[in-house]
């Protein structure tokens, strides 16, 4: 799959490493076996301690040099894991939030597509489909959504793992679904739903710009866990919301009918199948004024 980096127009692919190692889980019957075993919780929580440990700090100067990664972004400090140093923090000033409060803006740095939501249909996804009442563990919730957007932030493990509120507005409670951890590499999308089958945390916000959108965060495969700050209450647009642990991981965003207007870049790119490398608080569309009364809305 193809990723158009809009700061300069270039154009890359997905890691080949990853989908080598990914190809060999979810095609081959040793690495299905194997798979049954990773995607247990526990595995995934031991992964997870394993990264919290001060030994762990070994492995951050190969990955940055693999990924070639830019850390000067970054506030400056000492890790003391490595999954310190995959949940560190950004420097403000590098990841301005677009200050037109008719934009609407990314959460998170993430590779972006866009898809229409149809009454009753599914989302393609590389030979795979997903309905906005899996995403959201309520088919209920799904018609409010009809006839609007969804969309799809990829993140991989060098992105800044911290995402945001896109929206101000009146946050329902967290609500925590599903229990197995796959990733979410478009490889797995083949055999797997993983979006049925992965945890994921949902929740609703009753905004005054874009009507109600849903926020879903996706854990993935040695994603020991999603880490959200704030239970139910009022929320501010360009607000940490929180982070996820190591892995690529997802959020996904659900825009109500005429609730915004996606740039043209990203809906080209997605029509062609083609994602589009965003970044947090960075403008990707125009929020439409959505009518929707805030006192008339559900929660999740």
């Amino acid at each position: 799959m193809g990723i158009i980096r809009r700061r300069d127009g270039s154009q890359t692919v997905t890691d080949e490493t990853q989908d080598r190692a990914l190809a060999f889980l979810y095609r081959t019957a040793p690495g299905r076996s194997l798979l049954k075993l990773l995607v247990q919780p526990w595995v995934s929580a031991l992964g997870g301690a394993a990264l919290d440990h001060p030994l762990s700090t070994v492995l951050i100067p190969g990955f940055v040099r693999h990924f070639q990664m830019d850390l000067s972004d970054y506030q400056k400090e000492t890790y003391r894991s490595y999954n310190a140093f995959f949940t560190r923090q950004i420097r403000p000033e590098a990841r301005p939030v677009d200050p037109d409060p008719a934009a609407l803006i990314s959460p998170c740095d993430a590779k972006l597509t866009v898809y229409p939501i149809t009454p009753d249909s599914c989302f393609p996804i590389k030979q795979s489909r997903y309905r906005v009442g899996d995403l959201l563990g309520c088919h209920r919730l799904a018609g409010q959504f009809a006839g609007g957007q969804c969309l799809i932030f990829r993140l991989t493990v060098e992105d800044y793992h911290r995402y945001c509120y896109p929206e101000d507005g009146v946050k329902s409670r967290n609500r925590l679904l599903g229990s197995e951890l796959h990733t979410v590499n478009p490889i797995a999308l083949e055999g797997y739903n993983i979006y049925k089958r992965n945890c994921r945390s949902a929740c609703l916000i009753r905004t005054a710009h874009l009507g109600t959108i849903a926020m879903i965060e996706v854990g993935a495969l040695m994603v020991g866990k999603i880490v959200n700050h704030h239970g139910a209450g009022t929320v501010r647009r360009g607000a940490e919301k929180g982070m996820f642990r190591f892995g690529g991981s997802t959020v996904v965003v659900l825009l109500q009918k005429d609730a915004a207007v996606l740039d043209p870049d990203i809906l080209h790119n997605s029509a062609e199948g083609v994602e589009t490398a965003v970044h947090y608080g960075e403008r990707i569309g125009t929020a439409q004024q959505c009518s929707h009364c805030l006192d008339k809305q559900g929660a999740v």
